[in-house]
């Protein structure tokens, strides 16, 4: 059964494929792939990012307060049919602290809960708590699917501590139109096709090994939303190009227009 409840720390670091090459020997000595790496391939994550018009969630969370939260659906790949399992995510952050709760139930059951907010019959409690509580915040909060976002994900876990994950993004495209899960997984590359994303998720510090090496590698923990990213490009106007990716850093924000930046050609992954 997948788990409904996270707490932990989130750690973000940018870094290139290279620098992520080097890290993968040493993240195997102490860590194994997610039982959906199969023969450590990747695996896709879409999401559906929720909002007000006046897109009131996102702009509040790039504010830095103390505490902020967004809801999402989320699939593992582009949903097969109204049957097929979607997650309703309601992720909040405390401080450096952050809590997930999701409910794992069918596709059209989460559009017509989302539509009507009226809480199907026969789910079990964790999934009925927690679209109590996403409930809540629709009553509090105007919001609409506002953007889709989906990447291609490595995921590892620690042998010895089950609550330490670390994470690789790459590939991450979004969209304005068409926002809905079952329209496809495509859309405009946000970051540089070289960009990754590696996301340390703990319940206490980083392990002693990957700190060592994450300070020889002169990689530092930085912030970065990939909801934020897209809103800063949504706002722009006209291309910004990209500079070279120095190790380490965060590329600038590129615009949002309907081409890819990088190869003037719409990118699909269907």
């Amino acid at each position: 059964m997948a788990l409904k409840a996270f707490r932990r720390y989130e750690k973000k670091f940018s870094m290139t494929q290279e620098q992520m090459n080097e890290l993968l020997p040493l993240i195997l000595e102490h860590m194994d792939p997610d039982r959906f790496c199969v023969n450590g391939q990747v695996y896709p994550i879409c999401n559906i990012y929720y909002d007000t018009d006046d897109s009131a969630i996102i702009r509040h969370s790039l504010s830095k307060p103390y505490y902020k939260e967004k809801l999402r659906m989320r699939s593992y790949g582009v949903p097969s049919g109204p049957d097929a399992l979607v997650f309703l995510e309601m992720k909040k952050k405390v401080g450096g602290l952050v809590t997930k709760r999701r409910a794992e139930i069918p596709y059209q059951v989460a559009m017509d809960f989302l539509h009507t907010k009226q809480i199907p019959t026969g789910l079990d409690y964790m999934n009925t708590q927690v679209l109590r509580e996403i409930r809540y915040f629709l009553e509090q909060n105007q919001v609409h699917p506002a953007v889709y976002i989906s990447y291609e994900r490595a995921a590892y876990f620690d042998r010895t501590n089950p609550e330490f994950r670390l994470t690789f993004d790459r590939n991450i495209l979004t969209r304005r139109t068409q926002v809905d899960l079952a329209a496809g997984n495509f859309g405009t590359l946000l970051m540089p096709e070289n960009f990754r994303l590696m996301e340390v998720k703990v319940s206490t510090a980083l392990p002693t090994w990957l700190a060592d090496a994450l300070c020889d590698m002169n990689l530092f923990s930085s912030p970065f939303s990939k909801y934020g990213r897209e809103y800063h490009a949504w706002l722009e106007e006209k291309l910004i190009p990209f500079p070279p990716f120095e190790s380490g850093t965060v590329p600038p924000v590129p615009s949002h227009p309907s081409k890819n930046p990088f190869t003037s050609q719409e990118v699909s992954h269907a």
